[in-house]
């Protein structure tokens, strides 16, 4: 049963520099995610013309309630990915990286997982490529899965347990409105990638009390991981002294291992979906597509998450 919308995150994607990327992350986005969820399409101008032509095609398009906006002049990614979620207040918001591509479902197991338990500031998904989150083994990068329907059908039947992860990772998370403004935000003058900016961030709300879990119920791809700045890594150890040993210590660990075993067995007993059910299901129209959206012109446009 879908969460109703107004309880649904509100969607941010970063846009980046890769067209071809983008166009896959914003395909799977419209496919996986309730008609009507608010989306955030925020360019720290990135986007070149062909990067725009597919933007612009799809907020044509969209059954999504979309916005984009781009600003004139890069402020770098950091400062700007903590001024859009500023924007957004307290609520809820999932960033989701713009070279992913998120499976059915995985908006509103995000969004349950928050309500499930108030002290859950983080929540992320599972991921070819998620690192701590990765699956099916932990720290590598796994090809994209081949069927993500069956894929996702399978990690809907995961337990609601919500482990501990060392910090979120960035391919998709959902953080808690409250408590992202409860620690600051974002610590754009001593970060300048996301990666590292997520990982500070999970360890504030971690010291504060909150929790930064993984999310069993949903899965996003990835064609990769994300990445530091240069210094990132070298800033991180002085302020987080334990942060890598910490990491290395869950990395040899794998206190995953069997939620990662069993999400594996799910996917295997999982068969095709029932085509009588759909047959016989009571008829409900099809939902009509948004009108179409122009994107602001160049320039900073305004946006309404």
């Amino acid at each position: 049963m879908r969460a109703p919308e107004a309880q649904l995150p509100i969607v941010v994607v970063p846009v980046g520099v890769d067209d071809d990327a983008l166009d896959a992350c914003l395909a799977a986005l419209e496919s996986a995610t309730p008609a009507g969820t608010r989306v955030w399409l925020a360019d720290d101008a990135q986007a070149g013309p062909r990067g725009y032509a597919v933007i612009e095609q799809w907020m044509a398009r969209t059954a999504l309630k979309a916005d984009y906006t781009r600003r004139q002049r890069g402020v770098g990614p950091v400062a700007h990915l903590d001024e859009v979620l500023a924007a957004c207040g307290d609520a809820d918001v999932a960033v989701l990286a713009a070279d992913a591509m998120p499976l059915p479902g995985w908006l509103e197991r995000l969004g349950a997982c928050l309500a499930r338990d108030g002290a859950i500031a983080s929540a992320t998904s599972w991921c070819n490529a998620g690192e701590a989150a990765a699956w099916p083994r932990i720290g590598e990068i796994a090809a994209t899965p081949r069927e993500p329907q069956r894929l996702a059908r399978a990690a809907a039947a995961m337990p609601a347990i919500h482990p501990e992860l060392p910090s979120a990772v960035g391919h998709a998370v959902v953080l808690r409105g409250s408590a992202r403004r409860r620690v600051g935000g974002l610590d754009a003058a001593s970060y300048g990638s996301w990666y590292a900016a997520l990982i500070d961030l999970s360890l504030r709300l971690s010291g504060l009390g909150w929790r930064n879990v993984l999310c069993e119920s949903a899965f996003v791809a990835r064609l990769r991981e994300g990445s530091p700045c240069e210094g990132d890594m070298d800033r991180l150890a002085v302020r987080w002294p334990d942060w890598h040993a910490r990491m290395a210590n869950f990395l040899m660990r794998d206190p995953l291992r069997d939620a990662r075993e069993q999400l594996v067995a799910l996917l295997a007993g999982i068969g095709p979906p029932e085509p009588q059910r759909d047959l016989f299901a009571e008829a409900t129209p099809s939902p009509q597509l948004a009108p179409a959206r122009q994107p602001p012109a160049r320039g900073r446009g305004r946006a309404r998450p």
